[in-house]
């Protein structure tokens, strides 16, 4: 059983905001919020944001009504592109020079962990 959630247009950009998700994927939700919390890169914010949203996801399906909160990992963690903001800025000799700022969406699945010996042999 998994559930997700889903940030669209975080004012950030797409590449940055992949640095701080290539270090939760894979991992338990309890590590992933605290390597969250202690990070310190903007897009750490709106990541751990979006992943206590899908836990919350989670825990409200009726399905879900007996799994514990920490026995839950993070299956999929990827961040798309979003449109980019497209501004000028005055430059010298009257001209203008184009402002780009990008946006991306963060998407996290989040499943019950199975505790089978060969996927635990895998996650090592």
């Amino acid at each position: 059983m998994e559930a997700r959630a889903v940030a669209k247009y975080v004012r950030m950009s797409p590449r940055k905001a992949r640095r701080v998700i290539d270090l939760i994927r894979g991992v338990g939700v309890d590590k992933a919020l605290n390597v969250l919390h202690y990070t310190h890169k903007a897009a750490a914010q709106p990541i751990e944001k979006t992943l206590r949203s899908a836990v919350a996801n989670m825990l409200t399906r009726e399905e879900a009504s007996n799994i514990d909160p920490e026995s839950l990992m993070v299956k999929e963690a990827y961040v798309d592109q979003g449109f980019s903001l497209k501004r000028f800025r005055a430059a010298s000799m009257g001209r203008a020079m184009r402002i780009k700022r990008p946006s991306c969406h963060i998407t996290i699945v989040v499943a019950a962990m199975d505790d089978s010996p060969e996927k635990i042999k895998k996650r090592r």
